[in-house]
């Protein structure tokens, strides 16, 4: 993620806000242009919706879901047509507003859904609706009474991940280190690209080389996992114990680990995050490589930079008395995986021209 100021007054902002706190400018996020924006009432537009950028001039109106139920904090063109914003139009279903604690559940899963376009739209990975592709565009259905998971473009995500203190049991349940909503996007966004960009393409051949073969009886692996769980030696080849189930879980699971890698790199580069330790024998970063923004960065050094962030952000959060960030380790062969996302990604984008 990148550091936003406000346009106006220069005060640091999160992607999320909506409203500057040093000149109160309300702000909208413009997604064609990757900027979150400082926003003025045009003259003569009391009342209406219609907002102009602090300096450009250009003029936008609020997504409807900012206006109207505050989940939101993203723009729409004034000659676009659509009343909600490219990540809200993408949402088909949202949860029975009508239950208390719902909206907040649909407000959080938003975030974590406009968090992940923002990555998308960093790394140059083109999406579609259901409207531009009614077969396959993405699509996402926020349910009560359904399991996350992802079908033939549908992401469906069950409202009660947007629970924490539901999240949280389910992790323990599960014995898992790390269960997150915006992991939860990220892996099932997996499942969507890889349909994209591996299956029946010529990235097939290579992908069951290094993942396994994909024909393999999706039931069949899914009842030995929760039946026997996975096998005992799979740090050795999968970057987490839900990943040896299938290899469409490995990839899924692989995908989402290097989204994990690239947005929290974006974000150590963005804030300029430099590590000089006193011993010379410790973790060393003096620049951490942007992944989205030098073109000529290697996976070596993604991934030797991402090691020594790592290594702080998990003392950090022992410091605080949390558990570890990064409750992870990466083998070779995980890696050689992670770079085969890495690989395809870099292959396929096709990077937003910012106007």
């Amino acid at each position: 993620m990148k550091v936003f100021h406000c346009i106006h007054c220069g005060q640091l902002l999160f992607f999320e806000n909506v409203n500057c706190v040093r000149c109160g400018r309300a702000l909208g996020f413009a997604s064609e242009e990757g900027l979150l924006l400082s926003l003025d009432r045009p003259a003569g537009a009391d009342g209406q919706n219609r907002w102009q950028a602090t300096r450009t001039g250009r003029v936008y109106r609020l997504c409807e879901n900012y206006v109207k139920h505050n989940v939101c904090n993203w723009t729409v063109r004034e000659d676009d047509p659509d009343a909600l914003c490219r990540s809200c139009r993408l949402t088909n279903m949202i949860p029975n507003l009508g239950k208390p604690g719902n909206d907040r559940y649909w407000y959080k899963l938003e975030v974590a859904k406009r968090r992940l376009l923002y990555t998308f739209d960093q790394l140059g990975l083109p999406y579609r609706g259901r409207r531009e592709d009614p077969g396959n565009g993405l699509q996402f259905d926020f349910k009560e009474d359904a399991l996350t998971g992802h079908a033939e473009g549908i992401i469906t995500v069950s409202i009660k991940e947007a629970d924490d203190a539901h999240r949280v049991r389910t992790r323990i349940e599960m014995k898992e280190p790390y269960r997150t909503l915006l992991g939860h996007f990220r892996h099932e966004s997996g499942h969507y690209y890889w349909e994209r960009l591996i299956s029946n393409s010529p990235l097939i051949g290579a992908f069951r080389v290094l993942f396994g073969d994909d024909r393999a009886n999706y039931q069949q692996a899914m009842q030995r996992n929760y039946g026997h769980g996975p096998p005992p030696n799979w740090q050795d080849f999968y970057v987490s114990s839900y990943a040896a189930m299938h290899p469409w879980e490995d990839w899924a699971e692989t995908w989402a680990h290097y989204l994990h890698m690239v947005d929290t790199l974006e974000t150590a580069s963005a804030c300029g995050l430099s590590i000089e330790p006193p011993r010379h024998d410790e973790p060393t970063l003096l620049e951490v490589p942007n992944p989205v923004g030098e073109v000529d960065v290697s996976f070596e050094r993604l991934v030797t930079s991402w090691t020594t962030i790592t290594y702080v952000l998990n003392n950090l959060n022992r410091g605080l008395g949390n558990d570890d960030a990064y409750p992870f380790v990466l083998s070779d062969t995980a890696t050689k995986k992670i770079r085969f996302v890495h690989d395809t990604i870099a292959a396929r984008s096709v990077r937003l021209s910012y106007a």
